[in-house]
């Protein structure tokens, strides 16, 4: 009896210790990736399980597939067109734009008000050969809409080998409609920066070599480097102004931004600010090099095409330097990404925070207008804008 009562007493000690383990072990998990309690979340797998038993040809489900287009759809939800889900096969794309090389027919774009548009055509490739403009709408690829599609996903569908074709139909303001262009991929290297010396009017009235001219097409990952060779070159040249050309310049890098910024702004002047909407503190972004092109007249140009880093870099000049803006109002892409790796080689790209310029103005959907709005010429080998520039550094 007594081992008995003892048998009894050690069974109901170990229910209670693994009860009061199970209450205070619950209390302590936490979930971080678990929906809020009050959503029911066993819906979706519902609503899964239902496709999975249902759909008239069950051969054509691929499950992989519905879990990227699961994820895809709660990225999508949020109405915002930087905060993407990228599979695997996006995800590399992605990459081989940052660094610079890639198959395809040359040109950034974006999404703006809803629309599919062409951001910036890249120097020297098909797409800028073929005439496609910065705020050029593509309506369709190779005859499927673009309506509702991403902006990853429209890479997807125009990116190729090279050699084969792709089909877009364009609509630009001022056309009476839509036309179809067609385009053959090349392997695409895209050029950071290049620079030369212009003539300007002396004060006898000649003709003198000493404007640097500096055309920047990309933040890529070799930008830096090319334009502390540049820089180095310009400093040893006859070179007394500066005209910085950032037209069609689709952005890149936020750090080579900041470094190139550096040349032309003192030590610790401010480049851009971090805002992320009350969640933390805003972080501010200063220059580093010692400004050895800061003591240069300057001028910058901007256009439609002049997005992202190019118009921090812009609103940068602007700010500390109250530089002469000149061209046409820049596209307005003001957000900050970060990248977020998963372990399938999928990336998430989530916007965190907003860009300001050094004294606080967003850029966002609304660009930087220029001081002196020139638009661009129509007529083959007329660069208004350029001419209007050189007006302009001449009296300076």
């Amino acid at each position: 009896m007594k081992k008995r009562i003892t048998f009894i007493i050690l069974i109901g000690a170990i229910f209670l210790s693994f009860g009061l383990g199970t209450l205070f072990g619950k209390s302590q998990v936490i979930c971080r990736v678990c929906p809020p309690e009050e959503l029911d979340f066993s819906l979706f797998w519902e609503a899964w399980k239902v496709l999975e038993k249902e759909y008239v040809e069950p051969q054509q489900i691929d499950i992989q597939q519905m879990i990227y287009g699961a994820i895809s759809g709660v990225f999508n939800s949020l109405d915002d067109p930087y905060t993407v889900f990228m599979n695997p096969e996006e995800s590399k794309i992605f990459s081989e734009d940052i660094s610079g090389k890639f198959e395809g027919v040359g040109m950034e774009i974006g999404i703006r008000k809803g629309e599919l548009q062409v951001v910036a055509p890249l120097e020297g490739t098909p797409a800028q050969r073929a005439g496609l403009k910065a705020g050029d709408k593509i309506m369709k690829i190779n005859g499927e809409p673009s309506l509702g599609i991403s902006t990853e996903e429209a890479v997807v569908l125009i990116r190729g080998l090279k050699g084969t074709e792709v089909t877009l139909t364009i609509f630009r303001e001022g056309w009476e409609g839509p036309q179809d262009i067609k385009l053959i991929r090349e392997v695409i290297n895209i050029p950071s920066l290049k620079w030369e010396l212009l003539s300007s009017t002396g004060e006898s009235g000649g003709k003198e070599e000493d404007i640097a001219y500096i055309r920047i097409y990309h933040f890529t990952e070799r930008a830096s480097y090319d334009f502390n060779n540049a820089a180095k070159e310009i400093l040893n040249s006859p070179a007394k102004k500066i005209i910085l050309d950032l037209r069609n310049n689709p952005g890149g890098y936020l750090e080579i931004a900041q470094n190139i910024s550096g040349w032309f702004l003192k030590k610790n002047q401010i480049i851009a600010i971090e805002d992320f909407g009350g969640k933390r503190e805003e972080d501010r972004y200063k220059t580093e090099k010692n400004g050895l092109l800061s003591d240069y007249p300057l001028v910058c140009l901007i256009n439609e095409g002049t997005a992202s880093g190019a118009e921090i870099m812009a609103g940068a000049l602007k700010d500390n330097r109250e530089i002469t803006l000149i061209g046409e109002r820049s596209f307005g892409k003001g957000l900050v990404q970060e990248i977020f790796e998963l372990k399938d080689g999928s990336k998430l790209k989530i916007t965190i925070a907003k860009w300001l310029t050094p004294k606080g103005k967003s850029i966002n959907e609304t660009g930087i207008a220029p001081d002196i709005e020139i638009q661009t010429s129509e007529t083959e080998g007329e660069d208004l804008q350029l001419e209007k520039a050189i007006e302009i550094i001449n009296n300076l």
